[in-house]
């Protein structure tokens, strides 16, 4: 019998998986070059707003196997509250949904668009599924 956890009965049993893998190493772009590549890369445009998926070139000093993303919102969607609010929204969508559906080796970028302000966060998610996924088969 293997117990890891001392608050489990001691006859109960519990063994961790063999095959347990972590998530690929997530990071946060930040600087305007990066952001200008990624432009050049494919896109998926929802209506709430438009991600763009660019792989990074192989001499590239950020490791192969890191996801990373970056978030745009304009004046054009607001004042200062509501583009921070949505780029709350964005950083939340993108911690819950890159780890399982993130492409490794490229870098993703959300722009927010008008129609977003208050759109609901659950069809935000199945857009960001579906774009990703897509994203995912042009790369």
């Amino acid at each position: 019998m293997v117990t890891e956890n001392a608050n489990l009965r001691p006859d109960a049993e519990y063994t961790r998986p063999v095959t347990a893998t972590r998530p690929p190493p997530i990071e946060v772009i930040r600087k305007r070059p990066d952001f200008l590549a990624a432009n050049r890369g494919k896109r998926f445009v929802t209506p709430g707003f438009i991600l763009l998926a660019h792989k990074r070139r192989a001499e590239h000093p950020v490791p192969s196997d890191t996801i990373r993303y970056g978030i745009t919102v304009t004046k054009k969607i607001g004042n200062a509250v509501t583009r921070n609010r949505m780029k709350r929204r964005f950083r939340a969508l993108l911690a819950e949904m890159l780890p399982q559906y993130g492409i490794t080796g490229a870098d993703h970028i959300m722009i927010g668009r008008k129609e977003n302000k208050e759109r609901d966060f659950s069809a935000m998610k199945a857009e960001l599924e579906k774009a990703l996924r897509h994203l995912a088969k042009k790369l």
